[in-house]
């Protein structure tokens, strides 16, 4: 059993901490708020992608085979969700130590939820993931419970690395125009992100 959670958690960690369009937005936030307040994004992403792994497990990825055409709404609808972030990450209010931050620009942990739900990376590799420590073990329900925590412990790590990184980027980041161009960087490889989807 032990042997198997490694590997699942190996698993777990390359699809958590590749990077994508969470792990983008939590550099970004916290390069800009802080890790403290870029937790709510990471935990959200985290909860999402639990989710997804418990749906596909109990037959939701067999749904999303049969009917592609769900598959391509859910990828414009992450799109245009994503090129929304892309924009108000990009031409984000620069903030210098000691200034008063918007909240409204903290991403909350709903909006952690919706970009790892509409996320087709996490899909995919929760559809691999459940095809390959689930499906193929007995009691399947037991192997899906133990796949869908672990996926949970390790998007929490693999995101929340990359919140870490963005937190040590900010010590560099106090002047105003390194700040800017921070930002345009981050909205454009997000911009990026959305585009890979569709190549």
């Amino acid at each position: 059993m032990l042997s198997i959670i490694l590997s699942m958690s190996l698993f777990a960690f390359i699809g958590a901490a590749s990077p994508g369009p969470v792990n983008i937005i939590a550099i970004s936030s916290s390069a800009a708020f802080g890790l403290k307040r870029t937790f709510s994004h990471v935990l959200g992403a985290s909860i999402s992608y639990a989710v997804i792994v418990y749906g596909v497990g109990v037959g939701l990825g067999e749904v999303l085979l049969k009917f592609p055409q769900i598959t391509h709404t859910l990828q414009y609808l992450s799109a245009a969700f994503l090129l929304y972030i892309a924009y108000k990450i990009a031409f984000a209010k620069v903030h210098l130590e000691g200034d008063e931050q918007p909240k409204e620009q903290i991403p909350s942990m709903l909006q952690g939820a919706l970009v790892q739900g509409l996320n087709p990376k996490a899909w995919l590799v929760s559809i691999s993931g459940v095809s390959i420590f689930v499906s193929a073990n007995s009691p399947a329900e037991l192997y899906l419970l133990i796949f869908t925590s672990v996926s949970f412990v390790i998007c929490l790590i693999g995101v929340g690395i990359w919140a870490l990184f963005g937190r040590v980027l900010s010590t560099l980041l106090k002047d105003a125009k390194y700040q800017t161009l921070f930002n345009r960087v981050m909205g454009l490889l997000l911009t990026l992100s959305v585009v890979s989807m569709f190549i």
